[in-house]
């Protein structure tokens, strides 16, 4: 265990991703044989519009890439299985043993997908996917632009879903955008219905007013995503509620969501402080980092040894939405991983 933190270690371990958007999941490889196929010449090849740590991907232009680009390649039953599958397969390929997927519900009238048949689509490919290697599950998000009317139906879908694998509701969207103190009767049905709850917190300094934070406090989030602009009293309230935390290093700092590099990342203060952390992607396609690298990322800039890392993996499988039967098995698979680095066979 005295080893060094290298990649082949990070990919090797058992880990859960609890902050993937299914759309920023989706390599450029695979939008490029998409928009071959559909001769989509109208837009720039993929292969060079969604190349990781372009320029534009921060956070006044990132949104307008899946707004006039990915969306409008991946927006039938077919494309969406395809895309669907691809992002499985990578989650898996790195090590990825639980897998919480989050999406927005699309419909388009140019193919005539819906919301629902999008939703089953994902859900169909989930389940077709499924094995012992990676257990995976869906969390429907509402846009911070939705009006009230437009949220009360995505919790009502993923109520309608929930038998099938939908295990919580999210908040996330352009953090200039929107009045997020309109989603009160959503988040109360969610909260209600038995679905938990995870919010984008904190990204920018406009969306981390203290009204707006206590705001998303008060729908009694079970888990929080970036939590960058927190002043010290909210930050005692997370504390005390020990709400998780997904963090996302590649992101915050790709898109220019903190000042001072990975070395300066809030990961530290958490981290510290003994909160439930789990390291997440984000979108993982743009930012380049799947969540093996970000791991490698706490080693190198935070010192973490494998122990460490291996022990971060196991705090992190706490917070899963899933339920025990779901923490106790990745548990043992953390478990059965490090008895075999500890206690190799000869």
């Amino acid at each position: 265990m005295d080893l060094p933190v290298d990649a082949a270690f990070t990919k090797a371990f058992p880990k859960a991703e609890l902050h993937a958007h299914l759309t920023g999941s989706i390599s450029p490889a695979c939008l490029h044989e998409i928009w071959k196929t559909k001769a989509r010449f109208d837009l720039e090849d993929p292969l060079t519009a969604c190349r990781p740590k372009n320029a534009h991907h921060d956070i006044l232009s990132f949104f307008k890439l899946f707004d006039t680009y990915i969306y409008n390649l991946c927006n039938d039953r077919s494309t969406v299985a395809y895309t669907t599958a691809e992002v499985l397969k990578a989650f898996e390929e790195d090590g990825v043993r639980y897998l919480e997927l989050r999406t927005t519900p699309r419909e388009s009238t140019v193919t005539g997908l819906t919301k629902e048949i999008y939703i089953e689509t994902v859900l169909d490919v989930i389940n077709q996917h499924s094995s012992e290697v990676m257990s995976t599950y869906l969390i429907l998000s509402i846009d911070r632009r939705n009006t009230l009317e437009q949220a009360m139906e995505i919790v009502h879908l993923a109520i309608k879903y929930q038998d099938r694998g939908i295990i919580g509701i999210d908040l996330c969207g352009d953090p200039l955008k929107g009045d997020i103190s309109i989603f009160r009767p959503a988040f109360a049905l969610a909260r209600e219905k038995g679905l938990k709850i995870t919010i984008h917190f904190a990204e920018v300094p406009e969306s981390s007013t203290d009204t707006e934070l206590r705001t998303l406090l008060s729908y009694e989030p079970d888990r929080l995503g970036h939590v960058i602009n927190v002043a010290p009293d909210i930050e005692a309230i997370i504390e005390e509620r020990k709400i998780g935390l997904e963090l996302c290093l590649s992101c915050n700092v790709h898109a220019k969501l903190i000042e001072g590099g990975f070395a300066n990342h809030h990961f530290r203060k958490w981290y510290r402080r003994g909160c439930p952390i789990a390291l997440c992607t984000d979108d993982v396609v743009v930012f380049g980092s799947p969540l093996s690298n970000e791991y490698l990322l706490v080693s190198r800039y935070f010192g973490c040894s494998r122990r460490d890392l291996i022990e971060l993996s196991r705090r992190s499988s706490q917070m899963l939405f899933s339920g025990e039967f779901e923490r106790e098995r990745l548990g043992k698979l953390i478990d059965r991983f490090q008895e075999s680095i500890e206690h190799p066979r000869t």
